[in-house]
């Protein structure tokens, strides 16, 4: 045990030593991770721990899935890379697959590294086709992580302290628990739909290029919109003739339990989907999906060296077929509304569990007070005592107060009944 804790704090000080200090860990106490395979993860000690977070929803069949293993390593096995001015069988294996997944008339794909290329693509094709500049985005809001990305993000927790890209302008979010206009579900009439009207109105030149939004919003707490807010909201892009972006990153390929993609389920088609993370279990992949037509706006010749790689495409038509006919979106769909119940009658006895929300297994819980007050470090604490009880689940929101709970999709409700068990002990504890 004595080599095990050296081996570890080694490694802590070779981190803080040689990592960019922005690179902070989750916990205050981080175990060393050396394996994975499907639901958990396992520490230098070989302590066992049920990940409840996949790897940042990322992990969406399972650590080290032995189906998406072996497409990945097949094909790292005959063609590693060759960059997307070579013709290769698995980005446009993949980006057909995409065309007969996504919703509408989305069929046209630029398959990117990352969620934040993703987005920079998509805001690019919307100026473009639009011959506009502006660009709408949401408060609490989460993007990406380059220049642009992190200025589309409306969260201070992940914008660096450097003048913004130009020519954003931001709406409030639809975020019920802590609505801006002070309205509950029963009486808001959409404000916040409202909102996006009147920055349209105030805050660009009478339009702009696109909107992007995530139908469920990850980084900022699992902030779930009404039913009827991607609806209404179309209604007001169309009148100013702006273009609509899905940042499906977290929320893409069954995660919602309603739909492969997270827009679906509110019966939206947008003008351009964006997912990266899921779609290869964790091998480094993003894509942008759009229709034929606007696609034809972005003509001119552009590279990107690893975009669409070989090995990353295979894993994601293997994570995609995996998703299908193991039928994880209904497992999604179960298994979430079990989760989310049984939260609630955890609820009952935790009042401290002051907002439940999300849909399929993209549940966000929010410590508060009684009177809303953010509850953050007893957030810490109940994240921290889970892990050191082998559970791992995330946190976020911009006051860093929400438990996020999003697992691999293949968890079971045996899974779910451990992590409740545990979930109750720790609570109180801490009470």
């Amino acid at each position: 045990m004595t080599s095990t804790l050296n081996k570890t704090k080694t490694y802590k000080e070779k981190r803080d030593k040689y990592v960019l200090p922005a690179v902070k860990h989750l916990y205050k106490d981080a175990p060393l991770f050396v394996k994975g395979k499907n639901q958990f993860l396992y520490d230098d000690t070989g302590k066992e721990y049920l990940d409840l977070f996949a790897g940042i929803v990322t992990v969406s069949v399972g650590h080290c899935n032995d189906r998406v293993l072996e497409a990945t390593i097949k094909q790292a096995s005959t063609l590693q890379h060759t960059s997307t001015i070579f013709m290769t069988q698995p980005m446009v294996d993949l980006a057909e697959k995409l065309a007969k997944i996504t919703p509408g008339n989305l069929e046209v794909s630029f398959i990117t590294n990352s969620g934040t290329e993703a987005n920079e693509a998509a805001i690019r094709l919307a100026r473009l086709k639009s011959g506009k500049s502006e660009v709408i985005a949401l408060e609490h809001s989460y993007h990406g992580e380059s220049h642009l990305a992190s200025s589309l993000t409306g969260n201070h927790n992940w914008r660096p302290n450097l003048p913004a890209a130009n020519s954003i302008v931001f709406a409030a979010n639809p975020y019920c628990y802590r609505c801006p206009f002070k309205k509950t579900p029963d009486n808001c009439s959409l404000e916040c739909v409202k909102d996006v009207e009147r920055v349209i109105q105030t805050q660009t030149s009478g339009s702009a290029a696109c909107m992007i939004a995530e139908p469920i919003q990850g980084v900022g707490g699992a902030i779930t919109p009404p039913d009827d807010y991607f609806k209404e909201l179309m209604v007001v892009l169309k009148k100013y003739g702006i273009y609509l972006i899905a940042d499906e990153v977290q929320t893409g390929f069954g995660r919602t339990g309603q739909a492969m993609f997270g827009i679906t389920s509110y019966g939206v088609e947008p003008h351009i989907m964006t997912m990266a993370k899921g779609l290869a279990n964790g091998i480094p992949i993003g894509a942008m999906i759009t229709t034929s037509e606007m696609a034809q706006a972005c003509s001119k010749q552009q590279i990107n060296t690893f975009g669409g790689n070989p090995i990353s495409c295979a894993t994601a038509i293997a994570v995609i077929d995996t998703v299908v006919e193991e039928k994880l979106m209904e497992n999604c769909h179960n298994i979430g509304n079990y989760l989310l119940n049984s939260l609630k009658e955890l609820q009952k006895d935790f009042p401290i569990l002051a907002d439940i929300r999300g849909k399929g297994l993209m549940l966000g819980v929010e410590i508060a007070d009684k009177d809303k007050t953010p509850l953050t470090d007893l957030t810490a604490k109940i994240v921290e005592d889970l892990k050191n009880n082998g559970i791992i689940i995330g946190k976020g929101g911009i006051f860093g107060n929400v438990l996020r709970i999003k697992p691999p999709m293949i968890v079971n409700k045996g899974n779910i009944e451990m992590f409740l068990q545990q979930f109750q002990k720790t609570l109180t504890k801490l009470k």
